[in-house]
């Protein structure tokens, strides 16, 4: 195995490769390298000065040290959204390409099978399998989506060099082996991924998802039927009347009271042990014809629940005490 260098890494992946067929692929493993080679050439890198992976639906690229960052990263900012444009606009929709990126720099050797060894290199990879990237890739409208490493946003980024803006990158933080990856994203961080851990299942995913669809929100337990809401708004629903001593005991025998009526979830608290105060609301009215407009209860509510109402009453028009009077002086007259 070869001393350790220090290199700067860059690596690029095709999105839903594994869904297309056999010539769909060959033709999108065409474009990629297409794609990275005339990027490197843009930012001055040529073939000697690179050595280059192949990992079927993605492209590894170990580059000099000597090779300037900031001329790879406009390069990346600039010519790799060219290049998509051009390549997906002449191509059928079968064929589109769409690729997730990572530039990281890390000290790396090669053995004697030509394997590329070091663990900067090995978080390079977890970046650009995080959940995280993936998921700014699905929600853009573009066909790019970029994520460097902390080293490489420390020392380069983050001096808002030209054509390179700081301000455009945002901290996202990858769960990793090895604990987590601090990592910085180019463009909008994915909806509800800001601040979170977005690796093994991902932020959002359902566990034993695929990752395309989010987890599901914690709501109120039990079944729709047993969740009841409260009916009516405050100002609808009326406090009992009184003091305990002014309100009157249920009246008549069990049998002379109305039975509940609805559903379970609809009828009041049982009536407890005879001589108790009703439940629900009790009116007493001593004189007089008190009189409601309307409803008691706002909407389309006739008659009370578990209350007693006593006295003339006049609800909504009809005018229960004093019809009775009426029609008794009615029958003395005669």
């Amino acid at each position: 195995m070869t001393d350790p260098v220090n290199r700067t890494i860059l690596l690029l992946d095709i999105e839903r490769f594994s869904h297309r067929d056999d010539v769909e692929q060959a033709y999108l493993r065409r474009m990629l390298y297409d794609i990275a080679d005339r990027t490197l050439e843009s930012a001055g890198v040529d073939e000697t000065r690179r050595l280059r992976a192949d990992r079927g639906d993605s492209v590894m690229e170990l580059i000099d040290a000597g090779a300037p960052v900031t001329a790879l990263l406009r390069a990346l900012l600039t010519e790799v959204p060219a290049q998509l444009r051009t390549v997906n606009r002449m191509a059928s929709s079968s064929a589109q390409i769409r690729l997730r990126g990572v530039l990281a720099t890390g000290y790396v050797a090669v053995d004697r099978h030509d394997g590329w060894v070091g663990s900067d290199l090995n978080h390079a990879c977890r970046l650009l399998d995080a959940d995280v990237l993936r998921a700014a890739l699905r929600e853009r409208t573009g066909d790019f989506a970029l994520c460097v490493s902390d080293a490489l946003h420390s020392g380069v980024v983050r001096h808002d060099h030209p054509g390179i803006p700081a301000a455009d990158f945002h901290e996202v933080t990858v769960a990793s082996k090895n604990g987590p990856l601090k990592a910085w994203l180019h463009g909008p961080v994915p909806a509800g991924a800001a601040g979170q851990d977005h690796g093994g299942t991902g932020a959002g995913e359902a566990p034993g998802g695929s990752g395309d669809r989010p987890a599901p929100h914690l709501t109120a337990q039990g079944p729709p039927e047993e969740r009841v809401p409260a009916q009516g708004t405050p100002q609808d629903r009326v406090p009992s009347q009184g003091t305990p001593e002014e309100r009157v005991p249920a009246q008549g025998t069990p049998e002379e009271r109305v039975p509940a009526q609805g559903t379970r979830k609809e009828r009041p608290a049982p009536d407890g042990t005879r001589g108790a105060p009703a439940p629900g609301a009790v009116f007493n009215f001593n004189g007089g014809s008190p009189s409601f407009g309307g409803s008691l209860v706002a909407g389309d509510q006739h008659g009370v629940s578990g209350g007693q109402v006593t006295g003339d009453v006049h609800l909504g028009g009809h005018e229960l005490g004093h019809e009775r009077d009426r029609d008794r002086q009615r029958g003395e007259g005669a």
